[in-house]
């Protein structure tokens, strides 16, 4: 009986072997699989998702919130103010933040021509579980505008918590702007602000904006 325990234990520990071994996809791989499955996405119905902003909005945040670390992002974002604000408050900001990000992320990638991009290759390899992914796209008119994705290991895999478009940081470049909000009206007033904003995008009556230079 012993033996036939013993042999049924290694029988599943070798089926189960593969799966354990598995390992996490690199950050190459995360990023092209999420540019490739936006752009097809984008590429097949990019007419009807340009005049439908809310299944443009949902089609990005299916292909993008698996891998992107929403909290973290909040985390660099609100910097000092982090630390001060309640449970309520970091939740709050997180979910607009991503949300408005989200939009500003969705109008950026409906300009660029869906059937030419390029993955660039690897800067170097990730040091202390962080990483930058280059990506180059293309305008319709021709000419190229880089995107970075900015990422880092967690257990659950490697993550994108910024995004740089012609160099500009998405995360540092709101983190400027809404320090000086945060100082001198309060993190409330900034999380409320960036709702309506949201749902001023949302009703068609704004566009979502993007980062600029020295913002």
């Amino acid at each position: 009986m012993r033996s036939m325990l013993t042999s049924l234990a290694a029988v599943l520990l070798l089926a189960a072997a593969p799966a354990m071994a598995e390992p996490s996809p690199a950050p190459q791989q995360v990023i092209e699989s999420a540019v490739t499955r936006i752009s097809q996405q984008l590429e097949e119905h990019g007419a009807d998702l340009a005049a439908d902003r809310k299944a443009l909005y949902a089609m990005i945040d299916r292909e993008l919130l698996p891998d992107f670390d929403s909290d973290y992002a909040g985390r660099l974002v609100l910097g000092k103010a982090w630390r001060s604000a309640s449970a309520e408050q970091r939740k709050r900001f997180v979910d607009v933040f991503y949300n408005f990000l989200l939009r500003s992320y969705a109008t950026a990638v409906l300009k660029f021509d869906q059937k030419d991009f390029r993955i660039l290759p690897q800067r170097s390899p990730p040091t202390d579980g962080r990483t930058v992914i280059d990506t180059q796209m293309r305008l319709p008119e021709g000419s190229t505008v880089p995107v970075s994705y900015i990422m880092r290991e967690t257990p659950a895999g490697w993550k994108v918590y910024d995004v740089r478009i012609e160099g500009i940081s998405y995360v540092q470049n709101y983190r400027n702007q809404f320090n000086a909000e945060v100082s001198a009206r309060g993190l409330d007033a900034l999380i409320d602000r960036l709702e309506r904003e949201t749902a001023d995008i949302d009703a068609g009556k704004r566009e979502a904006d993007a980062p600029k230079a020295g913002g």
